[in-house]
């Protein structure tokens, strides 16, 4: 019989049980899908040989969070890293890149590159703690209260009127709100402009890598780690009631919070299920897919190199386009998050195609199709991008929500991302991990330090259940 019980393959899931059974617990995980890897799942979306990521293509946390560090997933998967870790094409042929070299960055940013050294060289230089601290419950003293502040005056500054008081032209801006916006909300905000800082500073770090033959690979390489010590998988098994999971003595459940007060049900106090029914969710996410007869046609040179590229024009438009979704419109120019990764991994399309991977904010909940509006988005900054497109797929919020149970609305975040949302996920407790029914964790990107793909809400998960249920510390998770 399992001790332990992992509702849910998403890389949380996964990374719980990788604690779980490395500790030498007998594991089970039961994926409802009948594939693994939830938001890191690849699949021929479009047609035969050509692979897309459903969800999560690049990952700036691969080589940063904590859990992938112990866990030494370079290692275990190839990881591509572009000369362009990402990059903002505004009109008339310009573009600002972000380079892993800041220096290299600055020099080309004209006349705000000695500004944009300034805001960012402090948290690369103290990257390793502000890590530390984001990966953590924001509620807790920070084990390095000076790398947190330096995130926190610079936080407030590019999160509040203020953002553009230290520039003077409009590379530098568009360069930092591109990233910013990776959060569904607001510009300017605070929770958008602590995040976009920190993916910004990882680029100058250690880069945004990609790995090679998609981001389920990471799922593949954690999969095989659970299994190497004795964790078994079982994809197809929808759950719908913790008893069906007895006599596991731990469960951690990589669901979102009204999942969770479903699966649990009496089993937790009726204040604690109407605070998981009330879960506040984000806006959501159209995604559109491209297969493409060839590389896609920039104007501004260098783009071409970028793995990722935030298509949304200057700082202004880009905080219009999310002013747009906030108040529940969708935008006409909205901000496109672009990912090009074949041109860094050859096996993602054949005899020379290229694969394009992105999407746009969309109300939740939202049936539109935003195909046409991504594509004349890409057509405005790659005048003859509509001759290359050979094919595309437009999934919708709603598709999204039906494809993942997490995202509702088809919030990918698993969560609204502003400040009370960063507490309060899913309540505001010392240990939000921990339920109040003994033995249930909740280990979803609905609880800190919230989305993206960093394992570290299934490794905090996992590390309170040994602790509490069997008395047992963190156990190495290295090759």
């Amino acid at each position: 019989m399992p001790d332990v019980a992992v509702v849910g393959s998403g890389p949380n899931g996964l990374a719980a049980a990788v604690v779980m059974a490395r500790a030498g617990l007998k594991v089970q995980v039961y994926e409802a899908a009948a594939e693994i890897g939830g938001g890191t799942r690849t699949s021929q979306v479009i047609e035969a040989d050509h692979w897309h990521d459903v969800c999560s293509a690049v990952h700036p946390m691969a080589l940063a969070s904590p859990f992938f560090k112990a866990f030494e997933l370079p290692r275990r998967i190839e990881l591509a890293l572009p000369k362009v870790q990402f990059g903002s094409p505004l009109d008339r042929g310009r573009s600002a890149l972000a380079y892993r070299s800041l220096d290299r960055t600055a020099d080309e940013l004209g006349r705000d590159g000695h500004a944009y050294r300034r805001l960012m060289a402090p948290l690369v230089r103290h990257l390793d703690g502000i890590v530390e601290t984001t990966s953590d419950q924001l509620l807790r003293i920070p084990a390095h209260p000076f790398s947190a502040a330096i995130l926190g005056l610079r936080t407030l500054e590019q999160g509040s009127p203020l953002w553009n008081l230290r520039f003077r032209g409009d590379l530098a801006p568009a360069l930092v709100s591109g990233v910013a916006a990776h959060a569904v909300a607001r510009l300017p905000s605070l929770a958008a402009a602590g995040a976009g800082l920190l993916l910004n500073a990882l680029a100058h770090a250690d880069g945004w890598p990609i790995p090679v033959g998609g981001s389920a690979a990471i799922a593949a390489a954690m999969a095989e780690d659970i299994r190497a010590h004795g964790g078994e998988i079982h994809t197809g098994v929808t759950v719908s009631s913790l008893a069906e999971l007895q006599p596991a003595k731990a469960v951690l459940l990589d669901v979102a919070p009204p999942a969770l007060s479903r699966l649990a049900g009496s089993r937790l106090p009726a204040s604690y299920r109407r605070a998981l029914e009330s879960f506040r969710f984000g806006n959501g996410a159209c995604k559109v897919d491209f297969i493409l007869s060839g590389p896609v046609p920039w104007a501004a040179p260098g783009l071409a190199d970028a793995g990722t590229v935030h298509v949304g024009g200057t700082r202004a438009e880009t905080a219009q386009a999310e002013h747009d979704v906030a108040v529940g419109r969708h935008p006409e120019r909205p901000y496109l998050l672009v990912s090009q990764p074949s041109p860094f991994d050859s096996s993602r399309a054949p005899g020379g195609r290229q694969i394009l991977w992105s999407y746009c904010h969309v109300p939740a909940g939202s049936t539109v199709d935003m195909g046409e509006a991504v594509i004349n988005q890409l057509e405005r900054f790659a005048p003859g991008f509509r001759d290359v497109v050979l094919k595309y797929k437009v999934t919708t919020a709603a598709e999204l929500a039906a494809y993942n149970e997490n995202y509702v609305g088809g919030d990918f975040s698993a969560g609204l991302l502003d400040i009370r949302g960063l507490l309060q996920r899913p309540v505001v407790s010392p240990v939000p991990w921990r339920t109040p029914a003994r033995g249930v964790y909740l280990c979803s990107s609905s609880t800190p330090p919230g989305p993206g793909v960093t394992g570290m809400p299934g490794f905090h998960a996992a590390k309170y259940a040994l602790k509490d249920i069997f008395g047992l510390d963190v156990p190495a998770l290295g090759v």
